[in-house]
């Protein structure tokens, strides 16, 4: 194949990276997970001076943490439950993660219309507390809409019956770069992020848990890690790997799903998002400009097994297109979607488990008898806080020299000088000084050439997937533009990564089987 003279300079990152795994020491933290919380974790232990490690057992965010509805917000929901805390909580880490990611989240409006005489005031009575609660932290105040305002902002709203609306502000962010963005933050903090390498089991010695037991997806070779303090961060999956420890162990978590529907921009175009605040399943509904396209969701429903790739249940499709067709000019159709996505929820147990809004979104640390530390539930939102708790908590259960957390204040990696730029922020130049740089692989698509060798050299990015999923989201929101992508992105990750012709034959096939399922046809 054409450019295997590169020598595969992305497969001597990934050795450098995998060689540190083999060293004889003790790290401070190993984290297993490398999602939202996870990857949060590593960033406040390597911040507060640790020495960590966190694994992924598949890409970064291939899990829950790349499939939500891409916003950083308070939880009008949670509002409405009378759950202020978590709503206060919340709305002060909205805060903080537009100030230390301002490349990656960013303000939304959005407009909630009001079709009855009583919404209006009950809609300003909730947003003005909302408001209130989030005090100098807020993005901007609540205000009524009339009419004409309304359908300014939702031009294709439905104005039959329609009174006007309310808007109000949170923000949306790219949930995947965001977590590309905490691993690299790790990386400049002198702490190791790898991905593709499964943890087989924990190192107990004594009774206590003192380490991991690694194992490399690509190479199939092992490690064991030593480790002062072990967290478990593996989001839904998080109890299978509490029974590494205690095999007899009760759930903790009662997980659901969320669907996302994808269509084209001329369903709500410009910038506001609207709003459906209570579906006939007690939920509200996001319609949210988002990539050129707009993202419909999502449902919540019960999940008892816990798939890779989850895919939407009956009916589930049909409720979201129903919903959002009651609003809007145009009802969207099943011929319409581009991309359909399904994420996975981590919820703390409780409750009526069949309906799923009541169970919790808070976090619990638990620590078992052997010392493993498991940090669940929580939701994008409060990653950073969740993450500060369970570093407290390793302190006190491994000894680790006391200091305090210095995520709250932290720039990540890639945010600008001053607040602008692209989802590369900083690394721009680096991207731009590549082969292939502002050439898009394909029309209709942004990705160049530049972009998919940055991701395997500087992104940890290992096959097809990687890049068309979470380096570039164009698998969420046009899946068959990403199978049209594929064999370009294979051909070159091929280079970069030192392999042959069926090798990239093999990712082109297995990339294709896997958009499969997010496309409307193959759904149920």
């Amino acid at each position: 194949m054409s450019g295997m003279a590169t020598g595969g300079v992305a497969e001597r990152a990934r050795l450098a990276l995998l060689a540190r795994l083999s060293e004889p020491r003790q790290w401070d933290v190993v984290v297993i997970g490398g999602g939202a919380t996870g990857l949060g974790c590593a960033v406040d232990a390597a911040a507060r001076g640790y020495s960590v490690l966190v694994v992924d057992a598949e890409d970064f965010a291939k899990g829950t943490s790349s499939r939500a509805t891409k916003l950083i917000h308070g939880g009008v929901r949670y509002l409405a439950q009378g759950n202020l805390p978590l709503v206060r909580e919340a709305l002060l880490e909205r805060s903080r993660l537009l100030a230390n990611a301002p490349h990656l989240v960013r303000p939304m409006r959005f407009v909630v219309p009001a079709y009855r005489f009583s919404d209006k005031p009950m809609l300003a009575a909730g947003l003005g507390l909302y408001d209130l609660l989030a005090g100098r932290h807020g993005i901007a105040r609540s205000r009524l809409l009339d009419i004409p305002r309304t359908i300014a902002a939702l031009p294709t709203v439905r104005p039959s019956g329609l009174r006007g609306g309310i808007a109000y502000w949170d923000a949306q962010f790219d949930d995947a770069r965001l977590a590309l963005a905490l691993a690299r933050t790790v990386s400049d903090l002198g702490g190791l992020a790898v991905n593709h390498c499964a943890a087989t089991g924990l190192v107990v010695e004594a009774g206590r848990v003192r380490g991991v037991a690694l194992r490399d997806a690509e190479t199939g070779a092992a490690f064991r890690v030593a480790a002062r303090a072990v967290i478990n961060a593996s989001g839904v999956w998080a109890d299978g790997v509490r029974r590494f420890a205690q095999p007899r162990a009760a759930s903790l978590l009662s997980p659901s799903q969320g669907v996302h529907v994808v269509v084209g921009q001329a369903f709500l175009p410009g910038n506001d998002a609207l709003l459906v605040p209570k579906t006939d399943d007690g939920r509200v509904l996001f319609m949210i400009p988002w990539q050129g396209r707009v993202l419909l969701g999502t449902t919540d429903t019960t999940r008892t097994d816990l798939p890779l790739e989850p895919r939407p249940l009956p009916g589930e499709i049909d409720f979201i297109l129903e919903t959002a067709a009651r609003y809007l000019v145009r009802a969207p159709t099943r011929a319409d979607v581009l991309s359909v996505f399904v994420g996975l929820r981590p919820l703390i147990g409780g409750g009526d488990s069949s309906l799923t809004r009541q169970l919790s979104r808070e976090h619990l640390v638990d620590v078992s008898a052997q010392g493993l530390i498991s940090v669940l539930g929580g939701k994008w939102t409060t990653y950073r806080m969740m993450a500060e708790d369970a570093i407290d908590t390793a302190q006190s259960v491994a000894g680790l020299l006391r200091r305090d957390a210095a995520s709250a204040g932290l720039r990540l990696h890639g945010a600008p000088a001053v607040d602008e730029g692209d989802v590369y922020g900083t690394d721009r130049t680096a991207v731009d000084a590549l082969p292939g740089a502002g050439r898009a692989l394909l029309e209709g698509l942004s990705l160049t050439e530049a972009e998919v060798r940055y991701a395997a050299r500087a992104e940890f990015a290992r096959g097809v997937e990687d890049v068309l999923a979470r380096r570039h989201r164009v698998l969420f929101f046009d899946a068959a533009l990403a199978v049209q992508a594929a064999p370009a992105v294979a051909a070159i990750l091929a280079q970069e990564l030192g392999r042959d012709e069926d090798w990239a034959a093999a990712e082109i096939a297995r990339f294709e089987t896997l958009a499969s399922g997010y496309i409307c046809d193959a759904c149920a």
